[in-house]
């Protein structure tokens, strides 16, 4: 029996058992294998996959990591670009199914509403929602990104968009990659900056989310609501 003859059975009988059993029945490294026949046809992925996951520690982590860090593995830019596609595929595909069409933001569920929309982001990211008199949704998307340390609060843009959009109230949400959702003094400073700023165009900010990992945390929510959020 040829060499090429396993090689294609061993694959057929990987997707079989996926098709019956999902990734429930998979170790690590045998799903990284799986994602990698996309790339390698002939190659034996099983070792790739091994080589990844000892170098990196785990499959998030091996998504997750930079282009040029992947490629230094020893993979092809072509193969670590497709693997570094996969977490924003899971965020487009989770903020598709789950938030496509516009309707009422509820506040009890507005972070959830967000953490879909940080899957995969390592640099701090910042989200703007707009939503008109009736508080539905009008638009949703990143105003900025930066390192994985900062990020700018574009006031001026946030502002522009407010009026653009005709809006009666905003939501931001940032992420922080490295941390804890807790409020830094920074961000405590910025809400207020953009409260008020909003105020005088006839905008209400109405909260300031942080994710960072499994956690998410509303402003309006803490202590601080009465001090950023007064008279809401």
């Amino acid at each position: 029996m040829s060499t090429q003859h396993n090689h294609d059975g061993h694959r057929n009988r990987m997707r079989n058992r996926y098709l019956e059993t999902g990734f429930d029945s998979f170790q690590d490294h045998e799903i990284l294998e799986m994602l990698l026949y996309n790339c390698y046809t002939r190659r034996n992925t099983n070792d790739i996959a091994h080589k990844l996951l000892e170098e990196f520690g785990s499959i998030s982590a091996v998504l997750e990591a930079p282009v040029d860090s992947l490629v230094k593995s020893g993979i092809s830019r072509n193969v670590a670009v497709y693997l570094h596609m996969i977490p924003d595929i899971c965020r487009v595909y989770y903020d598709d199914r789950n938030n496509s069409n516009r309707k009422i933001i509820k506040h009890e569920y507005i972070c959830d509403y967000f953490a879909s929309k940080f899957i995969g982001r390592v640099d701090e990211t910042i989200y703007l929602l707009l939503l008109d008199s009736k508080e539905k949704e009008i638009f949703c998307g990143v105003v900025s990104t930066g390192t994985t340390c900062t990020s700018d609060v574009p006031i001026r843009k946030i502002v522009d968009l407010s009026l653009r959009y005709n809006a009666s109230y905003a939501i931001i949400a940032h992420n922080h990659p490295s941390g804890v959702a807790l409020p830094s003094k920074e961000d405590v400073t910025v809400t207020k900056l953009l409260r008020s700023t909003l105020a005088a165009v006839g905008v209400r900010l109405i909260d300031h989310v942080i994710v960072a990992d499994e956690e998410s945390v509303s402003l309006r929510d803490t202590a601080l609501s009465s001090v950023l959020f007064i008279g809401e």
